[in-house]
């Protein structure tokens, strides 16, 4: 037993040496991991710093619901276009004009047709016939750019020329 007390006290130095020597580099690594926490401690604050949220993860909910109403709200203003849409569609936004000599050779070019359409072709077509005594106005519904009315050469021209308008 005396010898083995006598090799641990021979050793007992080196033991002391690599255990001092390992305490070291633990606290050498203790030292640098704190201060990297702090820096990232100090971005973290900087990042959640002023808006009134205490973590990331009621950020990241708050984030999420603010998402999904914008989500909402768009669809809600996809809704309102369409329907803005199919309105203006239905419009009467195409008009034409017409004026001619109804009478042949005798007066000017007092006689008229206006047609007002929508994308459709669904609207009215007014024509106005003036001689020397009178004036005659026509109005004649359209439905798909046809009337149920027989239309004049003048009216299906100026019929033609609202479909051409984009």
């Amino acid at each position: 037993m005396l010898e083995l007390n006598q090799m641990i006290n021979e050793q007992i130095s080196l033991v002391m040496f690599a255990a001092v020597m390992i305490i070291l580099i633990l606290l050498i690594m203790q030292i640098v991991q704190g201060s990297k926490l702090r820096r990232m401690r100090r971005k973290y604050e900087a990042m959640m710093g002023g808006n009134g949220i205490e973590d990331l993860e009621s950020l990241l909910i708050d984030l999420k619901n603010q998402s999904e109403r914008l989500d909402e709200e768009q669809r809600e203003h996809k809704t309102l276009i369409e329907a803005a849409q199919n309105k203006l569609r239905g419009m009467k936004s195409k008009v034409a004009v017409k004026r001619y000599n109804a009478f042949g050779e005798r007066g000017s070019d007092l006689s008229f047709s206006i047609a007002i359409i929508d994308d459709g072709s669904n609207g009215v077509v007014l024509t106005s016939l003036h001689n020397r005594e009178n004036s005659y106005i026509y109005a004649k519904p359209l439905e798909n750019g046809s009337s149920q009315y027989p239309l004049s050469p003048e009216e299906k021209e100026v019929i033609a020329q609202a479909q051409q308008q984009i």
